[in-house]
């Protein structure tokens, strides 16, 4: 497979995007190419596109993998692994967001319950100004981290026309 000027741009883009997301730069890039390429790639395929050492591909596409964004595909008459990532951006945008949930907002939301339960019995008298700091951040939270679990239940079809919706919405709200 070759590598268009197109390609390589939104490649390196994603790279930079990733990093600004908290992701690491292979990781985006490689997640970017096996996006555009369409086709599954090798590692070694990835290696010479990318020009990256073999160890960051390896363990890029680990933690792709865990992320559930790439699955590994075998060719008929090959005997090495090929990668390939989801075509649908809508089904891509759901696994992301379900494992951000999954692994920053319960986590936090967690422990802002855990925090506002103790501040209820110590800090509300002493610093009630405080106390309502927790407790706005917990509402927030929560109301955040309820709209992610119930957006990510609907399929990619209806995500997109939550997402069409938007402006039909605001106009309601306004």
């Amino acid at each position: 497979m070759e590598i268009t000027p197109v390609m390589q741009k939104f490649v390196q883009h994603w790279g930079e995007m990733g990093t600004k997301w908290g992701i690491n730069r292979s990781v985006a890039q490689i997640h970017a190419l096996l996006y555009v390429a369409g086709d599954p790639l090798t590692a070694d395929e990835l290696v010479g596109h990318l020009e990256i050492a073999r160890s960051n591909v390896s363990m890029s596409l680990k933690e792709l993998n865990g992320w559930g964004l790439i699955r590994t595909v075998h060719i008929k008459g090959d005997r090495r692994d090929h990668f390939e990532t989801q075509a649908d951006v809508w089904e891509m945008f759901k696994i992301i967001m379900i494992e951000r949930q999954r692994r920053e907002i319960d986590p936090t939301v967690q422990l802002l319950n855990d925090c506002v339960e103790k501040s209820a019995a110590k800090e509300a008298a002493a610093n009630p100004e405080r106390h309502q700091r927790l407790l706005a951040m917990q509402e927030f939270l929560s109301l955040s981290a309820s709209w992610g679990h119930r957006t990510s239940a609907l399929s990619a079809a209806k995500m997109k026309k939550l997402a069409k919706l938007g402006d039909t919405i605001f106009r309601l709200i306004d």
